[in-house]
């Protein structure tokens, strides 16, 4: 494929609306007469035995699914938008992870941040829940559910991926490991490491 019918690949899969020759020539710096030449070549590229078409909409083109696969193309529709969590919510959910039961007081002790918000969200998601009260100061405990396990591939409590699982990075990552260490959790800093990674991100409730 040349490398204009490439250029004009991208352009038609980034833009969300139909782009008129004019708006591709003008993109690519190529001449009309080229740039027809070249979404001819791409038309052929995605020809019928392929799931995308180059279709010509509303004086423009358009990179788009084929029409009989519009079924299918629907069930992906669907799905509800994938449930994100904010670097906080990981970082959190790693704390308890790796402590459980724990109480808030001791999240944001070892956070060094208010984790009352973030706790609160991931008990209403279902990824954290009530562990029964703390023999010492009598604060409420949390730990991981079934569909944190689900969430995140497990078979069963006690069944950790390493930290990095979570999908934690940035300035605070070193910060955390070193206060989990500090309480005991995790090997000192130029020890053995069996867990590698370590939670971090700002706080951002989620």
């Amino acid at each position: 494929m040349s490398e204009l019918a490439r250029a004009l690949e991208a352009l038609l899969f980034l833009s969300p609306d139909p782009l008129p020759p004019a708006a591709l020539a003008e993109l690519t710096e190529a001449p009309p007469e080229a740039v027809g030449a070249a979404l001819g070549e791409l038309a052929q590229r995605h020809g019928p035995d392929g799931g995308l078409e180059v279709a010509e909409v509303a004086g423009g083109f358009t990179l788009r699914t084929r029409a009989e696969l519009a079924d299918v193309c629907e069930r992906l529709r669907e799905r509800p938008p994938e449930d994100r969590l904010s670097p906080a919510a990981m970082e959190t959910l790693a704390v308890v992870a790796y402590l459980e039961p724990v109480s808030r007081p001791e999240i944001g002790r070892l956070r060094g941040v208010s984790v009352d918000a973030t706790v609160a969200s991931l008990v209403d998601r279902g990824l954290l829940e009530e562990a029964g009260r703390a023999e010492r100061g009598g604060a409420m405990q949390y730990r991981t559910t079934r569909a944190f396990q689900a969430r995140f591939g497990l078979r069963a409590a006690g069944d950790l991926p390493p930290l990095e699982r979570f999908e934690l990075t940035g300035p605070e990552a070193a910060t955390v490991r070193r206060r989990l260490a500090e309480a005991g959790h995790l090997p000192a800093p130029g020890g053995p490491q069996p867990l590698e990674g370590a939670p971090a991100g700002p706080d951002r409730d989620g």
